[in-house]
């Protein structure tokens, strides 16, 4: 057998094991999901929360973030920033270098509240309102549609569902249900859902998604950051990928009454 055959045969396993490697990495994905309270610090009442968010996702450099309780130009972000009206998903963009997105639910305070992405993929964005048959706030859902290093296309959706009327979260999850349908690509679901697991809305979105706090054995409590006694806050996947979950925590830190949750993904060919 020739020297270089043999080169090769050496060679081999150490390249194919690179390369694996490497795809394997192109498929993972960490994701964080907040309720940032509209960019002020529940528990000092003026002061603004938004730099110390902004600290924590570049100490943790997720690919994709959904936040719920945003505020854009709203009169109420002068009270937390000396005066002057703020664009949330601006103030982050600068502060963390990703690409933002805001998805206004409703008209408030002179601007928009609503719900935002952040993203370190080239995105394609959509605002989808949700159903309010019962009344109260408007709701949205943020969905960016990216695509991955490798060329893989994924949708990640954020969602801040009716704190008021069962009726409507009921709805809600169904409409978000339908949409989701409809899209080919992997699905991930997040946000502040506002149900707890023994509700009706958990029941529906189970049978489509899984909870994948859950799934990996480690549902932590997620309101309030102070005291947490309720799980409202999730991520879910969607049943036609194939997932593998990597990890799972609700962060241990007090800049909202919410903890946001992280998690580490892949995607398994």
């Amino acid at each position: 057998m020739k020297k270089w055959f043999l080169r090769v045969l050496m060679v081999f396993p150490v390249w194919w094991s690179t390369c694996f490697s490497i795809m394997a990495q192109q498929n993972e994905l960490v994701l964080l999901s907040y309720n940032i309270y509209h960019g002020e610090d529940q528990y000092q009442p003026g002061k603004s929360n938004i730099r110390e968010i902004a600290e924590l996702i570049n100490g943790i450099k997720p690919d994709l973030v959904a936040l719920q309780e945003v505020d854009s130009m709203t009169n109420r972000t002068k009270d937390f920033y000396e005066g002057e009206k703020k664009d949330l998903v601006l103030e982050l963009e600068n502060l963390t270098g990703m690409k933002g997105f805001f998805a206004k639910a409703l008209d408030f305070s002179g601007g928009g509240y609503g719900e935002a992405i952040l993203s370190r993929f080239p995105a394609r964005f959509e605002n989808i309102q949700l159903p309010t048959p019962k009344g109260g706030e408007g709701r949205s859902v943020a969905l960016a549609h990216i695509t991955l290093q490798n060329g893989r296309k994924v949708s990640f959706a954020g969602t801040h569902l009716c704190h008021e009327y069962e009726e409507n979260r009921v709805a809600q999850v169904e409409s978000i249900k339908d949409l989701t349908k409809g899209i080919e690509n992997p699905v991930i679901l997040t946000g502040d859902f506002n149900f707890e697991p023994d509700e009706m809305g958990y029941s529906i979105l189970a049978k489509e998604f899984k909870d994948a706090a859950l799934e990996f054995s480690n549902p932590q409590m997620t309101y309030s950051s102070k005291s947490p006694d309720i799980r409202i806050d999730y991520f879910w996947l969607d049943n036609k990928t194939n997932w593998g979950i990597i990890s799972v925590e609700a962060l241990d830190v007090e800049f909202s009454d919410h903890k946001p949750l992280l998690i580490k993904v892949r995607i398994i060919d």
